[in-house]
């Protein structure tokens, strides 16, 4: 995919002022090839990231809610698990068809799974960045698009306290980190809308793709309609007149077809079951005792985000794109007339949608929900937060771009800041291959004797819990709990596990 965003030609009167920037050096700085060079070269250290984290994939081995899925769908299959999900588990038709794609291949599907996910929210990141500056009818160097949708997918995916849960596990990703990708590849048809069928297609997409999520995700679906509503808003002032129409039917499309999907989860027996299980009822959910306590941990979710400064790099990545960019004639656009109301309007809705998240989330898991282990919850409106932070960027480097020309020691900063953003996921990363290659390794072996242990006619075998990244394992809590061991036993055949640990002389 070329990342240079090309527009309509300029008329011909302005075609000089293309080819001479302010200071009358021919050429704009933007077209220069040292630009696109050093641009490009930038994108490489989150691609990097990406593409280790994804060979580390193959230590992947199966884990917590993954032991229950494999049997199942080895046995029922795919459609088997949907019905398992719709009426006993939790409703989330979406949820379990993801699931069952990666649980029909077993080990082997989460193996690929990183590779797969990580492809896949580059190319979505990659594509929309493309298609909304084409849209917005600017140019760019060759290589900014990929260093804005790399950076911002590898902080998204690794500056996390939990990367293996937030990208590595499956059911963690499906739930809360594929989500919000799927709901920005939906932006893509909308972009791509210019004729009357192109802008039926968009509607279409719009509305299949919140049912979709909301069956997926509840999170995430929260954060759409927050987002679709402000952009509702907020279109009589921001939006051109000759396009208002459409943005105004794309978000109504996209906030009923979200609507839909949730009455089917909401009205599922599974959903039903899982609100009676966790005491999640409308009443408990609105409890004021629940809001209070959920709002206190959003607080605390929100202080450890911002305060994770390699988020810093979206802002820097933001301030190259308002430094680099122009129109069509050459000249740098200004930033937009109603920005503050933008800005004001994008915090909000972070905001809100991050704090009814959590609502949702807290009488699952309590207290628990601000806590590192449980950060894929934030996934759901993290992406969000990266992306209004790189949009905050380019807001910056506009304004910069207007108040002097000497922007060379801005744009020396903002490199390095997105080159140095990436060391520490990657000393991160090191170190969690190191504990999963050894965890696969006992795995394995493990695998094994269980395997023949089964074949030689025995019901009853130790299981030695093997924990990373705080996943949950039979015999957790002191040995108490013995979920998931029913299903570790279904799996191999077996009546039961018993405690490797208890067991031993």
């Amino acid at each position: 995919m070329s990342d240079d965003v090309p527009v309509t030609a300029a008329p011909e009167g302005l075609r000089g002022a293309e080819r001479t920037d302010p200071a009358g050096r021919p050429g704009s700085p933007a077209d220069r090839p040292w630009t696109a060079l050093w641009v490009t070269a930038l994108a490489l250290p989150p691609l990097a990231l990406l593409a280790a984290a994804s060979w580390f994939g193959r230590w992947v081995r199966p884990g917590a809610d993954d032991w229950c899925f494999l049997p199942a769908v080895r046995d029922d299959g795919v459609t088997g698990l949907v019905g398992t999900f719709y009426l006993d588990d939790n409703g989330r038709i979406a949820n379990a068809l993801l699931v069952g794609a990666y649980a029909k291949f077993q080990v082997a599907g989460h193996q690929w799974f990183p590779l797969v996910s990580g492809v896949l929210v580059l190319a979505v990141l990659w594509t929309v960045a493309v298609l909304a500056l084409r849209r917005a009818r600017l140019r760019t160097p060759r290589g900014l698009p990929l260093l804005l949708a790399a950076l911002t997918a590898a902080l998204f995916l690794f500056v996390t306290p939990n990367t293996y849960k937030t990208f590595y596990w499956p059911a963690a990703s499906v739930s809360h980190t594929l989500p919000p990708v799927l709901a920005c590849a939906a932006l893509i048809p909308f972009l791509l809308a210019r004729s009357r069928r192109g802008r039926a297609v968009a509607l279409a997409v719009a509305a299949l793709m919140g049912a979709f999520l909301a069956t997926l995700s509840e999170e995430t679906a929260i954060v759409v309609v927050v987002v679709l509503l402000t952009a509702l808003l907020l279109s009589g002032r921001v939006v051109p007149a000759p396009d208002r129409g459409f943005v105004r039917r794309w978000c109504a499309a996209g906030i009923a077809g979200t609507a839909a999907g949730a009455v089917v989860l909401v009205t599922s027996p599974g959903s039903m079951r899982r609100r009676e299980r966790f005491g999640a009822e409308t009443a408990s959910l609105l409890a004021p005792d629940s809001l209070t306590a959920s709002l206190r941990a959003f607080a605390e979710i929100a202080v450890t985000v911002a305060t994770t400064w390699q988020y810093v790099g979206a802002v820097a990545a933001g301030v190259l794109l308002g430094l680099l960019c122009r129109r069509a004639d050459g000249t740098p656009p200004r930033p937009p007339a109603d920005w503050p109301l933008l800005t004001a309007a994008a915090v909000l809705a972070l905001l809100v949608s991050g704090y009814l998240c959590t609502v949702i989330a807290y009488p699952v898991f309590g207290d628990r929900v601000s806590d590192p282990s449980a950060n894929r919850l934030w996934n759901d409106y993290l992406l969000l937060y990266v992306i209004l932070l790189a949009g905050a960027g380019a807001l910056l480097g506009l304004g910069l771009r207007r108040l002097t020309r000497r922007t060379a020691p801005a744009k020396a900063v903002c490199a390095a800041l997105c080159v140095l953003v990436c060391v520490g996921p990657a000393v991160s990363l090191t170190n969690l291959e190191t504990a999963m290659r050894a965890r696969a390794e006992k795995w394995d072996a493990q695998d094994r004797r269980l395997r023949e242990g089964a074949e030689a006619g025995k019901r009853v075998m130790p299981y030695e819990r093997l924990v990373i990244s705080n996943m949950l394992e039979p015999f957790s809590q002191g040995g108490r709990s013995y979920w998931p061991g029913g299903c570790v036993a279904d799996l191999y055949g077996l009546d039961r596990v018993t405690d490797e640990a208890r067991s031993a002389p």
